[in-house]
């Protein structure tokens, strides 16, 4: 009876992709602080046993992220992280074709049995309130049509702080990536509980 902890605890590795853009590749950082690396390394640190591979592109939009999610999602892929959207609201995108190219996105992974935990973007005020209110909306509303696990605001706690991002105000250091993992751990924690389940 006493070996049935430590299986249990030796369950077999998941694989999580993170399909994303820069703020998920790690523009201007070394690879080793890139957002998917600090956050295997956090989830490993508590006792997870998980893959995070970085699919993340600089200057995608959610239409690049359908474009490609075949090919950045290999079969076998356990669940994906989700972050893609910040170039969208950054070129003015109409949210309508940001939220049609997520919830297709979405909706392939369903497809082949692979679920997503959706990691949200904000609008920047300068977009104006009618934009932001269509853009920010897109996430919660896909998150409930898929139930979906929703981290609301990817850059929750350092956006605008110039000191937790690079010169461009843009990306985060690698102080910002670790608090973007501080910030998201728990929802990724019930996602791989999730996972496990076979939910």
């Amino acid at each position: 009876m006493t070996l049935t902890s430590p299986l249990r605890a030796a369950e077999r590795t998941l694989n999580l992709v993170a399909l994303g853009d820069s703020l998920t590749a790690g523009l201007g950082l070394p690879a080793d602080a890139a957002f998917p690396v600090q956050l295997e390394a956090a989830l490993k640190a508590r006792g997870h046993a998980v893959t995070i591979a970085n699919a993340g592109v600089s200057g995608d939009t959610a239409t690049g992220g359908l474009d490609r999610v075949a090919w950045s999602v290999p079969d076998g892929t356990d669940g994906v992280i989700l972050e893609l959207g910040a170039n969208d609201m950054l070129r003015g995108t109409d949210p309508a074709v940001t939220e049609k190219a997520l919830d297709a996105i979405i909706s392939g992974l369903k497809a082949r049995g692979i679920p997503v935990l959706l990691a949200g973007m904000r609008a920047a005020p300068n977009l104006g309130p009618d934009y932001g209110r269509r853009f920010d909306a897109i996430y919660p509303r896909l998150a409930a049509r898929y139930g979906l696990i929703l981290y609301p605001f990817f850059l929750d706690g350092i956006a605008g702080d110039r000191s937790l991002n690079l010169a461009d105000g843009l990306h985060p250091t690698k102080a910002g990536v670790a608090r973007i993992v501080t910030g998201i751990l728990p929802s990724v924690e019930d996602f791989v509980t999730r996972l496990r389940k076979g939910a």
